[in-house]
């Protein structure tokens, strides 16, 4: 067990080397002032990962009629809800948001499909459209696309995909009261298959679904266990409909924490600001203090009212480096 006096001590430690285990007292980090802890987190994050930020933009390639019952999500079949539902997005949509994303200096462009995973009618379009993508585009590739084969990972490879999105959501201990249409270990096997394939995986969680402090520990060290290099925090905004609806939102306080906690126990990660980011003050800006070295940008971010511009002015306003 690591032996620290103090959460500055302890990110010292990490600089040099040392790694904290699910074995270690952890309470420094849950107990100490937040503003000390945030000056620690973000110490790690720029000695070990530098002051470079990724971002990252998304769009919605089909939505709604989701067989899954997450609790959290207004797609799912299971929920009544306002959510809008088609089919996969042609693909001169598609090329036309990615064109103008890459034309504004992200890294990456991912689609996101609802659903366990796609058909296999769905799937040979959705390597057609990524095969073409990759001709005209020279930004990095990611989709999040559910459950797959390792074949089918593999085939994703080969058409110029680079990353896949999976989210663990929580801890194994909390999983099944998010969700019980899948499993954790179902989502744990398909992050390795993806990795089997040579793809970069993104995965990262919700938190403010009624989860302990121990259960977002437990799942930013599996996190760290499966060797994840980009983890998305999302924070939850309860959606009517949905069986969370009524939970309370998170205070500031509360994401800040967790973020410099995720950089303590992944010192090398990309901490990704994802959704949320309207539960915090200048469109979550305070996270890039607190160990965040990454998010997810758009112009169709309308819920938090940012955009690509404003938020790489944001970044390069806090001293940071973004695409140029």
């Amino acid at each position: 067990m690591l032996s620290y006096e103090n959460v500055s001590q302890l990110a010292d430690m990490i600089i040099a080397g040392q790694r904290l285990g699910r074995e270690d007292d952890l309470t420094p980090l849950l107990n100490s002032d937040l503003d000390e802890l945030k000056r620690a987190a973000n110490k790690i994050r720029k000695e070990l990962s530098g002051d470079y930020v990724d971002l990252c933009t998304i769009i919605s390639g089909k939505s709604g009629k989701c067989s899954e019952n997450c609790k959290f999500c207004a797609q799912s079949a299971h929920h009544n809800t306002n959510c809008k539902n088609y089919d996969l997005l042609d693909y001169e949509s598609i090329i036309k948001e990615a064109k103008s994303n890459e034309s504004e200096k992200v890294d990456r462009f991912s689609i996101v499909n609802s659903g366990y995973g796609p058909s296999d009618e769905d799937f040979e379009k959705i390597i057609d459209d990524f095969t073409r993508m990759r001709q005209e585009l020279k930004i990095d590739l990611c989709c999040s696309l559910g459950f797959m084969t390792d074949e089918q990972f593999r085939r994703l490879r080969q058409a110029g995909v680079t990353s896949i999105h999976c989210n663990i959501e929580t801890s194994k201990n909390h999983f099944k009261n998010i969700c019980t249409s899948h499993t954790y270990e179902d989502k744990i096997e398909n992050i390795k298959r993806a990795k089997k394939a040579g793809l970069n995986v993104c995965s990262g969680g919700i938190i403010g679904m009624g989860e302990s402090w121990q259960d977002r520990i437990d799942m930013a060290f599996e996190l760290h266990e499966l060797g994840v290099k980009s983890i998305p925090v999302n924070s939850l905004m309860p959606i009517p409909g949905t069986p969370l609806e009524h939970l309370p939102r998170l205070s500031e306080e509360d994401i800040l924490r967790t973020i410099a906690i995720f950089r303590f126990i992944n010192p090398r990660a990309e901490i990704r600001l994802a959704g949320g980011r309207a539960l915090m003050k200048s469109n979550g800006s305070e996270a890039f203090n607190a160990g965040a070295n990454a998010s997810i940008t758009g112009n169709m971010l309308t819920t938090c009212g940012s955009t690509i511009k404003t938020d790489r002015t944001m970044l390069q306003n806090l001293g940071l480096e973004v695409y140029e």
